[in-house]
């Protein structure tokens, strides 16, 4: 993994209701980004891209949502949404005293802020999603998660004995993104099961004219080979919402194990959206 200039870390929490939320903040001052992990994955994923990001400058928060990471992990399904997720992330905003943050994330990470964008519009300065999970992905999806709320639910001796096995295993040995998958694999079967369930059968994301409605600068990354997240899916969000552009990445590891070209483009989307680089718009490969 690529080394980024050296940026101060911080752990903070915040509440929600009676929830706790936990989040690291990467840098300080005024230009704000908000990164969000993908699916029962937790808040370190985002971190190389946060290191870049603060190592130029901006100020960087990166969230474990409810029911992931080191949050709060509740066994209630209603208490997980898509919706209650963007919540989650204008609830961090307010903690912060931060009127607006561009908001970025991965997958499921893309779609929650999908959500800020719909339920805050005034909150948003830009838009940085990858790998969005829309139509085109829906029926994979169930497929794909399906199986593991099952597991969850009613044989959930196999998740502990997952978390057990993984847990043998010492992070700082393996390299940073086997340590990722790990640890998304440190999983309680109750919580688990709720997540899913909240999240796999409600409403994946704001609908197409929900999201054509959306003003803020908005930059899709998508690739190729990839069915729950396809191509395709990122294509047409960035056709949807008025001036979005799309960034077509070589593979689903590209910015995993090769992020130079992806982190040089989000750097420069996201100065754009606070106005420290010329807003002139090129058409990106």
């Amino acid at each position: 993994m690529p080394r980024s200039a050296l940026v101060s870390e911080r752990i903070g929490q915040f509440f929600v209701g009676e929830d706790r939320l936990e989040y690291t903040e990467y840098g300080a001052g005024e230009r704000l980004v908000v990164l969000l992990h993908g699916q029962l994955m937790l808040r370190r994923m985002c971190q190389p891209l946060a290191r870049a990001l603060a190592a130029e400058g901006m100020h960087v928060i990166t969230l474990d949502l409810l029911g992931h990471g080191r949050s709060d992990r509740p066994a209630d399904p209603m208490v997980y949404s898509m919706t209650s997720f963007g919540e989650q992330v204008v609830a961090l905003l307010d903690h912060l005293g931060a009127d607006r943050a561009v908001i970025g994330g991965t997958s499921l990470g893309a779609n929650v802020s999908l959500e800020v964008a719909d339920i805050a519009p005034e909150r948003v300065q830009g838009l940085l999603v990858e790998m969005p999970v829309l139509d085109n992905a829906v029926e994979v999806t169930l497929m794909t998660f399906g199986p593991m709320l099952i597991a969850a639910r009613y044989l959930p001796i196999s998740v502990k004995a997952v978390r057990a096995i993984t847990r043998q295993v010492p992070r700082g040995l393996v390299p940073f993104w086997a340590g990722i998958a790990l640890d998304t694999c440190d999983q309680r079967a109750a919580p688990m099961a709720a997540v899913l369930h909240g999240t796999v059968f409600g409403r994946f994301a704001p609908s197409a004219l929900l999201r054509g409605r959306i003003a803020a600068p908005t930059l899709v990354v998508g690739h190729p080979a990839d069915p729950i997240h396809p191509a395709a899916d990122a294509a047409i969000l960035a056709e949807e919402i008025p001036g979005a552009r799309f960034l077509r990445a070589k593979s689903i590891l590209e910015w995993r194990f090769w992020p130079d070209r992806l982190d040089a483009e989000a750097i420069s989307f996201v100065e754009e959206c606070w106005g420290t680089r010329p807003s002139g718009r090129r058409s990106l490969p």
